[in-house]
């Protein structure tokens, strides 16, 4: 059966509809999303369903993955309706109001999600609010920067974690003057357009760059994968992070094989080093997994002192992110 976005949505309707005859705790739910931002929300036909439960109180589980088939799962997420409640500050959230303004409410007896998203939508476009959401993130990446200062040049997967975490920051802050944020997936994919259309396309190549793309071809690229697949399989229940459930490994794997068959397989690099450092951060130094983690940043020039190089030219972008926001700004008047 041919996986179409409609099935999809269908499916996401049927599973609200089960959990919430089970769980009278649910105050609304709503599907979010690449089946809600992307035309085409499957990449290399894996894809997973994003819905958000809201209860009244505190949810039993913050966080599950149930599986569809080999390839889709449900990522459900559930949420306490107090997280709602402070509705303008929920419009220029930078993650929130984004989310909330693009939601497709699915279950909404008692019409929770009916006030919370008109709230969220009124205005939510306009200039001044756009700025704020941006600016949010662009603060972020600057606080985050600082807390490199002093450098230490023996990094390990938590400040790779927290170098990308940089960028993830000051590339959505880009982002986010045009549209929804970026995706973990699709982070690459969608970012070229997004600067294009606030006329700053060469941060796409500065991106790439502090990831350390020019050091490696597709063939290496390529050749990373089976290494890469060794360290999340290999990863032990307890402690596992959501996000590599081993449920969701397909999902990462036929992603990166689409993306390597593309005319940019260098777009493979955001999930691939944010998923590997993630495993190799719950590993010992002297596992397999991490030691082949550590020859991967290695190569991408992520360890030693090109980490250091990598914090100073850091600096530099961040400032062309925030040239870029105040050049918005200006010429959007806010």
């Amino acid at each position: 059966m041919q996986m179409t976005p409609e099935l999809l949505r269908r499916y996401a309707q049927i599973t609200i509809d089960k959990q919430t005859k089970a769980d009278y705790t649910v105050l609304a739910a709503y599907l979010t999303g690449s089946l809600v931002t992307e035309e085409e929300p499957l990449l290399g036909g894996s894809g997973d369903i994003d819905l958000v439960f809201i209860h009244i109180g505190d949810p039993r589980i913050e966080r599950e993955i149930i599986p569809l088939n080999d390839d889709i799962h449900y990522d459900i997420a559930h949420h306490p309706q107090r997280d709602y409640l402070e509705r303008l500050a929920l419009r220029v959230h930078p993650w929130k109001g984004p989310v909330l303004s693009e939601a497709v409410v699915l279950y909404d007896p008692q019409h929770f999600m009916d006030l919370t998203q008109a709230s969220v939508r009124g205005l939510f476009h306009r200039s001044y609010n756009v700025i704020q959401r941006a600016q949010a993130q662009m603060h972020a990446a600057r606080r985050r920067w600082l807390d490199f200062q002093p450098l230490s040049l023996n990094p390990g997967p938590p400040e790779i974690l927290a170098y990308l975490q940089i960028l993830d920051c000051a590339a959505n802050a880009v982002a986010l003057l045009s549209g929804e944020p970026l995706t973990e997936r699709r982070f690459l994919i969608n970012f070229p357009q997004r600067a294009a259309r606030v006329d700053r396309p060469g941060l796409y190549p500065g991106l790439l760059g502090m990831l350390g793309a020019p050091h490696l071809d597709p063939q290496s690229l390529a050749g990373l994968l089976p290494e890469w697949q060794n360290t999340y399989r290999s990863l032990p229940e307890a402690g596992r992070h959501p996000r590599l459930h081993p449920l969701r490994i397909n999902y990462y794997l036929k992603a990166f094989n689409n993306i390597l068959e593309s005319d940019q397989p260098e777009n493979i690099l955001w999930p691939l080093l944010r998923t590997w450092s993630l495993a190799a951060g719950t590993l010992p130094e002297s596992d397999p997994g991490y030691q082949s983690w550590r020859d991967a940043a290695n190569q991408l020039g992520l360890l030693g002192h090109g980490f250091g190089e990598r914090i100073q030219a850091l600096d530099i972008y961040l400032e062309q992110v925030e040239e870029t926001i105040n050049a918005w700004g200006k010429s959007e008047g806010a």
